[in-house]
Parts: C-alpha cells; structure tokens; sequence
C-alpha cells in the first residue's frame, strides 16, 4: 500500500509555518506562543510529515475547539489521507478520544465509578506503595543517580498496571510500542505499525481476564460486554489509552513538573515544607509545564468560521493546550510558576464530552510522586556536573534523563 500523505492544498491567503517546537534542551514552551497568540491566533502550520494543520493558541479559542462536536479526533490510520486508503479499513488507534456518540458515552459510563474521586482516594496507600518500592532501591544506590529511569518513568507505568490489569512484567513488550503510537505525528508508518501490535496485545489480555478474572478494570470490561453493555472494540479503545495515554502522558508530566521544581531556585524545598499548599501546587504544575504542544488533533467534520478564516471540512486543528495554559490575558504572570495560584482554570485535561476521564487519578499520582520524594529525598538536587537529555525533534518533551543527587 502507498502510504504517502496527500499534498494539502493550502489557502493562498494563509501562510504555512514550520511547526513550533520547544527550544533545544528544554521542555517549552515554544517561543513562538506568545507572538502567535498576538499576531495569528489560528495560524497554519506544516507538519513532520508534510500535512498541514491549523493551529490554535488562545485560550478562548482552544477552550471552545476542544469541546466542539463539529471536530472529531481521527485514527493515525485514517488521517491524514493516503492515496487507495479509505477509512476505516483497517484497524486504528481508536482511544476513548476517538470514539463518539453511544459507544463513548457507554464507555464512559462503565469507567466512571473506577475513576471517582472516591475510587482514586481509596487507591492512595497502593499508589504510594508503588512509589515506595521504586525509591527503596534508588535511596540507597550511587550518586547521582537517573530519577526518570529510576523512579519518574516506571512509577505512572506500575501505577496503570495495577489499577487496569496489565503485567507490570511486559512492560518491555507494549511501552516502546506505545511510544511509537504517541510518536505518530512524527513517524507515522512506525506509529501503525505498533497500534496493530497493540490491538492484538489488549485484545490477549481481555481474553485472558475472561479465563481468569481479576480486581481489576479489565475484568470490570469484560462483565460489562458479556452483559451486553459494551462492545468489544470499545473495551479494547480503553485499554489502548490507558497504554498510550495514560502511561506515556503521565511520565512526561511528572518529569517534567519535578524538573521545574528543582531547577527553580527554593520550589522544591518550599513545597516539602509547605504541605498544605499541595493541592494548588498540583493544578499549577499541570498549568504550567508545556507537555500538550500542539500534540492533540481534530478534524473538522463541517466548516467552521474562527478569525474571519475558514476551517474547511476535513482540515485537521490543532488546539494547542500548553499555549492555551500560558494565555496572559487569562492567567497572571503566565510564563511564572506560582504555586499559590488561586485562580486556576487551565485546559490540561480538555473539557466538553472527551475531557480526561482519569484526571483524579492524575491529581493524585503527582501529589503521591511528590509526596514520596520529600518524604524519601528531602534533599533532592539536580546533579550540577550532569544535564538531562533530551529528544528535542519532538512537540512534547520531558526529560529523557534526569540525574540527581541527595
């Protein structure tokens, strides 16, 4: 099969962009937001790949975009368009995110209760636990050491495990998979090429909780399916987003909101001896650390006037939420890490039907993950003679190393 995107054809009166990227060894924002969202707030970018894409950078705008029913998110196998492909004819990434209408909402409703505020506040002493059995070694190893190796990238890995039903075990198999699935925007035959691996991974694991049923979020899926509440390729959309998004996104964010802590000069230390102030501290770092650039894509099913421009149907948007979350005319001293910050609505976890599902369980494993390291690591620094490394071809970026010392 030709997998060669279509040329866009883009409008004469728009010019086209480079996509924006966060500054080499950094994690962003890009420095282009601040302009963008000035001068061209839906602007027009190319993408790796050669598509193009409008892009959104206020907050009013994306706030709106994302909750839209005239935009879809598509499958990596469906867009963008490929010459002999229609869509639909072969299996996607199909997350929660794609899926709409009666399926999305029986999905939802069977995931509900696991993912209350009551559910996730039962689990603490389990998150904490999974936290602790990754510092124990780490505490006492050499220094410095790898906090994301060690402890920030296996950490959200264990915690999903356990509360969905995946062995921790093939950790190896289906998380460099994931990865090339996330990374699809940049690669996209490496990205197809996983979800397949993928599908048929989760669809294994749904057989075997059916020969033998656990306490766990897969099991709850497949009683929901024999009883006829949902179908099996829903249940398998879940479980392919806990894989993609729920590991991969979560690391990013716990990496990089413990960089920001102690890379700025007194947060680290200021927030483990000001305890009280974690809730808001959460909300700010999820507001300020730049992991959504630009990563989410929609489709417009319709057109849509924004701008005194014109999103055709079948034009993919790109409403960047890390732009969003930095908006000055919305926040106060946006670019500024505040962990006082009282007036805090930032659209991390989207909003509308597809808002993230498992945003307490977010909350909560970035209070357990700071939690654990001022209580294991009070004295916490970065390693001075060492600097993190970064995969800086990427729109989302979080440390690939981050060493440290205690």
């Amino acid at each position: 099969m030709n997998t060669t995107p279509e040329p866009v054809v883009d409008m004469p009166d728009v010019p086209v962009i480079e996509l924006p990227l966060p500054p080499p060894g950094t994690m962003g924002p890009p420095e282009e937001y601040r302009r963008l969202r000035q001068e061209c707030p839906l602007a027009r970018v190319r993408l790796p790949f050669g598509a193009t894409a409008w892009y959104a950078t206020r907050y009013e705008d994306v706030k709106e975009l994302i909750a839209d029913a005239r935009l879809i998110r598509p499958s990596i196998t469906d867009w963008p368009p490929r010459p002999g492909h229609v869509p639909g004819d072969e299996p996607g990434l199909v997350t929660m995110m794609e899926l709409e209408g009666p399926r999305h909402a029986a999905l939802r409703r069977a995931l509900s209760e696991p993912f209350s505020v009551r559910s996730v506040r039962s689990r603490l002493p389990r998150i904490r636990r999974s936290a602790d059995r990754l510092l124990d070694p780490f505490v006492g190893s050499d220094q410095p050491g790898d906090l994301v190796v060690r402890f920030l990238e296996p950490f959200p890995v264990m915690v999903m495990c356990d509360l969905v039903g995946i062995p921790y075990e093939d950790s190896d198999y289906f998380l460099p998979r994931a990865d090339a699935a996330l990374g699809a925007i940049l690669t996209l035959e490496e990205g197809r090429e996983a979800t397949s691996q993928l599908r048929e991974y989760i669809t294994s694991l749904l057989d075997r909780k059916r020969r033998e049923p656990g306490d766990d979020m897969l099991t709850r899926l497949v009683d929901e399916c024999e009883r006829g509440a949902l179908d099996h390729e829903s249940a398998v959309s879940f479980g392919l987003s806990m894989l993609v998004a729920g590991y991969r996104t979560s690391t990013m964010f716990l990496a990089d909101a413990v960089l920001t802590l102690l890379a700025l000069p007194g947060a680290y230390a200021r927030l483990r001896d000001q305890r009280d102030l974690m809730p808001g501290a959460v909300e700010e770092l999820l507001r300020y650390v730049p992991v959504l650039n630009g990563v989410v894509v929609l489709q417009a099913v319709e057109d849509i006037e924004l701008h005194d421009r014109t999103i055709r149907a079948d034009d993919a948007v790109l409403p960047v939420l890390a732009a969003a979350n930095r908006d000055e005319h919305v926040f106060t001293d946006a670019d500024r890490l505040d962990l006082c910050r009282a007036d805090n609505p930032h659209l991390t976890f989207g909003r509308g039907a597809h808002n993230c599902i498992g945003s307490h369980l977010a909350r909560a494993q970035m209070a357990v993950c700071l939690e654990a390291l001022f209580d294991r690591l009070p004295n916490l620094r970065l390693a001075e003679d060492h600097h993190p490394i970064w995969e800086d071809e990427s729109p989302s970026k979080s440390p690939l190393t981050l060493p440290v010392r205690w």
